[in-house]
C-alpha cells in the first residue's frame, strides 16, 4: 500500500512540497546524502545532539511512528532504517562510546516525516540527552527496538 496521502485533522491531504524530508528524499535540495537506495535515505542532522547525529528517512511520505502498522512491510521499513543507520555510524563512528536510535513520538516530532535519529554517543553538550527521553505514556521519544516490538506482525497459524 503507497501512502500518497498525508492525514491532516482527520483528514486526507495530498502531500505538499512543503515537507522538507520529501524534498530532501528526491534531492531537491543541498543535503549531501550520506546513503541513498530505493528505500530511504540517510543525511546529518542539521542541528547535531551528539557526535555523530544522523536521520534515515524513508523516501515514501509516511508522517509519524503512529502512522506505522502491525505489518510486515512497515516492519521492513523500520528494520532497514536501522541497518542503514547502524552501517553509517559503525563506518564514521566505529570507537563511540554508545549508539542509540529512536523516534520522536506526536506531538514532540519536529518534522512529519518519519526519521529514525542515528546518535555516536556521546550527547554534546550533555543536556540534549532530555530531549531524546520517553516520556511513558504521553510519549516523548521510543527506541527502535521498542517501535519494532510494536509494529512487529503476528504469526498466523
Amino acid at each position: 500500500m503507497i501512502r500518497a496521502l498525508e492525514n491532516i485533522g482527520g483528514m486526507a491531504a495530498p502531500v505538499t512540497a512543503s515537507c522538507v524530508f520529501c524534498q530532501i528524499s528526491t534531492s531537491s535540495t543541498s543535503a549531501t546524502l550520506l546513503h541513498q537506495d530505493g528505500k530511504v535515505v540517510a543525511f546529518q542532522d542539521i542541528n547535531p545532539s551528539a557526535f555523530r547525529h544522523y536521520l534515515v528517512i524513508p523516501i515514501e511520505h509516511i508522517p509519524t511512528v503512529k502512522d506505522l502498522q502491525r505489518r510486515s512491510e512497515d516492519f521492513s521499513l523500520v528494520s532497514h532504517m536501522l541497518t542503514v543507520g547502524q552501517s553509517l555510524l559503525q563506518r564514521d563512528a566505529p570507537y563511540a562510546e554508545k549508539y542509540r536510535f529512536g523516534f520522536h513520538q506526536p506531538p514532540f516530532n519536529s518534522v512529519n516525516h518519519l526519521h529514525l535519529h542515528c546518535f555516536a554517543l556521546p550527547f554534546a553538550p550533555r543536556w540534549k540527552r532530555i530531549k531524546y527521553s520517553s516520556l511513558g505514556p504521553i510519549g516523548g521519544f521510543i527506541e527502535v527496538e521498542k517501535l519494532l516490538e510494536r509494529i512487529k506482525p503476528k504469526l498466523s497459524l
